[in-house]
């Protein structure tokens, strides 16, 4: 164990774990020359027993660590609630570094970005000013929660608190909005705006029902108003399989779209693991829709883990790609190989594949030259109440990007 200064100094604590004894003294120097304190260890047992006395901020893991390893010092971190911050190194494959960050992260300790061996001090100064990922999923909570709104869904259809939002949706080629998802939201005389997460019942609650009910009926309602200014927008709305399957349903959506020429079609999302669980009776269904220029798009897809076998036969016009895997595919190999996957999936199927959950202009990049043809994301509008979308549409607000062109390919 090193100390490039006494112990008692006020610089911040380092631990490097390392079971390469050159390696390890050169990190200790590195995060000597950024301001650190830096203790060395090559045993995982001597650095997690000093752990228990000590309180670096920084604990820097190489993944192979003679008999122990990586996993299980995060597992043991874990268990003694470490608070600093974890820097993963490795010479691995980048794969194998993502791949158990995740697991620190998913076990709640504040992750810093791996690096990957051999690094310069620069790369390490970078990592070590980088802040860790705040509340990481999974993480053990050291407040209380906010206390949520508890709000009846009953209630609020009858004393008519629901309102619709939209969220825009974009055509990745002319980056115009070309549509909007509806999105349900409560206005509550003493909460404010409460949100689907406040409001909804379980999967296969009989709400649902009454809810969809009025949903379909606002976004149709409201289509003309949209389509008189110059904006016939496709709307979609979100329907759970319950109420797709439902008697009465289809005609229900026959008797509210719009008989206009102009009419793009009602476009309704179904989850994939709904789909899944009874694709025939789905399928039935959807092709029933089609005749009354209504089709179906999977949402989420990619969450369900469902075979082609299962969805192959069913006349989708869209495949919604959950924001899980759209989220920093220009910058994760595996991730963006998915997009492609299933963008070329879709246009197989002779459907349209739209991206949720665009954030960062490098993601939009990627997804279009990856030929998806629609996305949303907070990159473009968070979801609006009705007049708020409304008057973005007159003042075009929806165009704050550049213009987006696929890269070339170098030659």
């Amino acid at each position: 164990m090193l100390s490039s200064e006494n112990r008692g100094s006020r610089r911040p604590l380092a631990f490097v774990l390392d079971d390469e004894v050159a390696v390890a003294t050169m990190i200790c120097k590195q995060l000597a020359m950024l301001g650190m304190e830096a203790w060395q260890y090559t045993d995982p047992a001597k650095f997690l027993t000093s752990l228990r006395v000590s309180r670096p901020k920084l604990v820097v893991v190489d993944l192979a660590l003679g008999r122990s390893d990586a996993v299980e010092v995060i597992q043991k971190l874990d268990r003694l609630k470490f608070q600093g911050r974890v820097l993963l190194v490795s010479g691995r494959d980048e794969r194998t570094l993502s791949e158990i960050e995740k697991i620190g992260r998913s076990r709640g300790l504040h992750m810093l970005p791996s690096l990957q061996k051999p690094f310069r001090t620069a790369d390490l100064k970078n990592r070590c000013e980088q802040p860790a990922e705040a509340n990481p999923t999974g993480s053990k909570p050291t407040s209380q929660p906010r206390a949520k709104a508890s709000i009846d869904l009953a209630e609020a259809i009858e004393k008519g608190w629901l309102q619709v939002w939209y969220q825009a949706k974009i055509n990745l080629r002319s980056l115009m909005v070309s549509g909007a998802e509806a999105l349900i939201r409560a206005n509550h005389p003493v909460h404010g705006v409460v949100a689907p997460a406040d409001l909804l019942p379980p999967a296969g609650d009989p709400l649902y029902q009454p809810l969809s009910s009025f949903v379909l009926r606002s976004t149709m309602e409201d289509w003309p108003l949209f389509a008189e200014r110059g904006y016939p927008l496709k709307l979609a709305i979100n329907v759970p399989a319950s109420v797709l399957s439902a008697s009465g349903f289809v005609d229900e959506v026959r008797r509210a779209i719009p008989h206009h020429q102009s009419f793009p079609g009602l476009l309704i999302e179904i989850t994939e693991d709904e789909i899944i669980a009874d694709p025939t009776g789905i399928g039935e269904i959807m092709t029933q829709l089609r005749l009354h220029n209504t089709t179906i798009s999977i949402d989420d897809f990619g969450t369900a883990h469902s075979s082609l076998s299962r969805v192959k036969d069913l006349p989708f016009s869209e495949i919604k790609l959950d924001r899980s895997f759209v989220a920093g595919c220009a910058s994760d190999r595996l991730k963006r190989g998915l997009c492609q996957t299933v963008a070329d999936l879709a246009h197989r199927f002779d459907a349209s594949a739209c991206a949720e959950g665009i954030e960062t202009i490098d993601d939009l990049r990627c997804l279009v030259d990856l030929g998806f043809d629609s996305g949303q994301g907070f990159l473009f509008a968070k979801p609006m109440a009705r007049q708020d979308f409304f008057n973005s549409l007159l003042s075009q607000k929806f165009e704050p990007l550049p213009a987006i062109q696929p890269r070339r390919a170098k030659g």
